[in-house]
């Protein structure tokens, strides 16, 4: 049983690093991006309110995303751990998702956290803007990306730091030595993998 966070700037990988991890230790990856999309998708009540708030260029409410998460954290697959990624996103969510966990007497194993210098995230982004045709992916948005992590999410990791729950990792490499290294982290916490 794990329970992980993946924290990292757009471009560092995250996102195919805890696919990764997840699938290693038999648990599910929890992306606010994802449940917001298959809600919006599938038409629900949820996805109606999250749809008109992204159309109208806004960011999902802090309750709204956190009442989202703890539902998907109290479906049953979720029970023997997840990983999450995207969310807490802020210093707002850190809260919430405290205040759920303690309710359930339980806590976070493991943040963690992928360095990657701010020059790679942007060149890593903008490789993927050209192969994906994505056109929303200008060197203006990831910037502004790249500063919105930096002033809100990065000071997460200062609170999660002083529960001694962070393990940087160096996210410049091959996907396989980026992996290793955060198997090593891992395992050096005596979290073991299911597979």
């Amino acid at each position: 049983m794990a329970r992980l966070l993946i924290v990292g700037p757009q471009g560092s990988g995250k996102g195919t690093q805890g696919v990764r991890i997840a699938e290693s230790f038999g648990i599910p990856v929890v992306s606010t991006g994802d449940v917001f999309r298959a809600n919006v998708a599938e038409g629900t009540d949820l996805g109606l309110q999250v749809k008109e708030i992204i159309d109208a260029g806004r960011l999902v409410p802090d309750e709204l995303t956190s009442a989202v998460v703890r539902d998907r954290l109290s479906q049953a697959d979720a029970a023997g751990g997840f990983l999450l990624d995207g969310y807490p996103r802020n210093l707002g969510q850190v809260l919430h998702l405290d205040e759920f966990l303690e309710g359930r007497d339980e806590s976070l194993d493991a943040v963690i956290a992928l360095v990657v210098p701010r020059d790679e995230s942007i060149d890593r982004l903008r490789k993927r803007a050209e192969e994906q045709g994505r056109a929303d992916d200008t060197e203006e948005v990831i910037a502004h990306r790249l500063s919105i992590y930096e002033s809100e999410t990065a000071p997460i990791l200062g609170v999660y730091g002083t529960r001694g729950v962070v393990d940087e990792i160096d996210g410049v490499g091959s996907f396989d030595e980026v992996t290793a290294r955060i198997f090593a982290a891992l395992d050096a916490r005596g979290l073991s993998r299911s597979v």
